[in-house]
């Protein structure tokens, strides 16, 4: 009784919505259904009416309605009783409705913004990459959009190995190339591999970027520190320490060391492939920074002197933006076979990867960095020239080249507390020690001027000025 008095309270015709639309009459009842028991029209157990009934009353055949119970009961939605007819479940009930909210955005940066690491976000090319997306998916193959190739889409490869060969000097062919989605997660891989190849421990530069260090240490290697100086990474310690330790990998950033700014001098780069070849060994190298030198051309990849000993990492995250997740690697042969056919790790999409080789085939990707490094030259020398005028004295060191300087702090001014009451004025820096293995001989903060907007440079070192005479004070 009260079943029927809860279907003649219940005006079907009015609860249940079919709304319009492409899809099949059965799918937009069941749907409709749902619906209403999530919204709380209909309450748990409640009785369906019959099949009959409810197609008279929603205007629908029997055989729609029939399907369309069949299907909720196989899904344990709805239950069949011999003698009670179609009910809802007792355990379907309305659902909490979600806030409309989205989700928060990213913390925002600093206004003055002198962290190192990060490209000029303002500038990001986003006309150009979507239009490469647009046109890539609009003109790929059908036999692109399947399974994908674990080195990459061989599109992608051949423009990376392209790109490579003529900005780089690297020795490459798109089959020595692997897509991925950026320096980290290369780092990962090639890691994974020394590892599976018996390595136990990995020569790194002291100091150096904490990420790829960590991925390496992540993979159970043991992290040697290996001195650095103005002419980079000091090979002859590099040669004892490996000695000491059995190491027979190495990471390295011969075109603008991260973060003292040097580059390895000519000599130590034929000493380092003189070692590697010795040893039977491998150097990674971080191609970081190495598109933006401002008094001269970038110097060649190490890469491009012994193929067979280096394996070459870059990626879009300086030069572009870190959001599109895009890099690459050059792997000697020996260790391609040694990756094997997964190359230890998934491709990026498909599509952003024939939309980053539009992006370089069709030029997109040197006009970009043509005016980076215009624009970068600029706001380098804005602050050199603030610098020399709100902090004069102080050292500055690093080669015209990449997103950052460092500067050496007087005796007796701690880092540590310049950072702190530079925050306090809005001001983004980052002390030295964050990437160092063992102490250095002085203060020091590593000054990024890629995210620093132009007409804020001078503000922002006047701030920073204020900060070292309270650590001062």
């Amino acid at each position: 009784m009260a079943d029927s008095q809860a279907n003649a309270v219940l005006a079907w015709d009015t609860v249940l919505d079919l709304g319009d639309g492409p899809e099949p009459l059965v799918q937009r009842l069941e749907r409709a259904l749902r619906g209403a028991v999530h919204a709380g029209r209909v309450p748990p157990g409640a009785a369906l009416p019959p099949s009959r009934a409810l197609a008279d009353t929603l205007g629908v055949s029997r055989w729609v309605v029939t399907e369309a119970y069949g299907q909720l009961v196989a899904e344990g939605f709805c239950e069949a009783r011999v003698g009670s007819g179609t009910r809802v479940s007792a355990h379907a009930g309305p659902r909490p409705v979600a806030p409309t909210r989205t989700a928060p955005l990213p913390e925002p940066r600093a206004p003055f913004d002198l962290g190192p690491g990060v490209p000029d976000l303002r500038h990001v090319p986003r006309t150009a990459w979507a239009r490469a997306v647009h046109d890539a998916l609009r003109d790929a193959a059908d036999a692109e959009l399947g399974t994908a190739d674990p080195a990459g889409a061989p599109a992608a490869r051949t423009a990376v190995a392209g790109y490579l060969s003529r900005a780089r000097a690297a020795t490459v062919t798109p089959d020595d190339v692997v897509v991925t989605h950026g320096a980290t997660d290369a780092m990962t891989r090639l890691a994974r591999a020394l590892r599976g190849a018996g390595h136990r421990t990995l020569l790194v530069e002291d100091p150096s970027w904490g990420r790829l260090r960590d991925v390496a240490r992540d993979a159970a290697l043991t992290l040697v520190p290996v001195p650095v100086d103005d002419d980079g990474p000091d090979v002859p310690a590099l040669v004892g320490a490996a000695r000491r330790t059995g190491a027979r990998a190495a990471l390295l950033t011969p075109a603008h060391q991260f973060p003292t700014g040097a580059l390895l001098a000519p000599a130590r780069r034929e000493q380092v492939l003189a070692w590697a070849r010795a040893v039977d060994g491998l150097v990674i190298e971080d191609d970081y920074d190495a598109e933006f030198r401002y008094d001269r051309r970038p110097v060649g990849a190490l890469q491009g002197l012994d193929a067979d000993r280096v394996a070459l990492v870059g990626s879009l995250s300086k030069t572009v933006s870190p959001a599109l997740g895009l890099g690459w690697m050059t792997l000697p042969r020996r260790w391609r076979e040694r990756l094997g056919p997964g190359f230890g790790g998934a491709p990026p999409s498909t599509v952003d990867q024939l939309a980053l080789a539009r992006f370089v085939t069709g030029g997109g990707y040197e006009r970009h960095l043509r005016a980076a490094r215009a624009r970068f030259r600029r706001r380098r020398a804005a602050l050199l020239d603030s610098l020399g005028r709100h902090l004069p004295g102080l050292s500055v060191s690093g080669i015209a080249a990449g997103l950052h300087v460092v500067v050496t702090l007087p005796d007796g001014v701690s880092a540590a507390a310049v950072v702190r009451a530079a925050a306090a004025r809005d001001v983004t820096v980052a002390d030295l020690d964050r990437y160092r293995l063992t102490r250095g001989p002085c203060d020091a903060l590593v000054l990024g001027y890629g995210n620093l907007a132009d007409a804020r440079v001078d503000e922002a070192v006047a701030r920073l000025a204020a900060a070292v005479h309270d650590a001062r004070a």
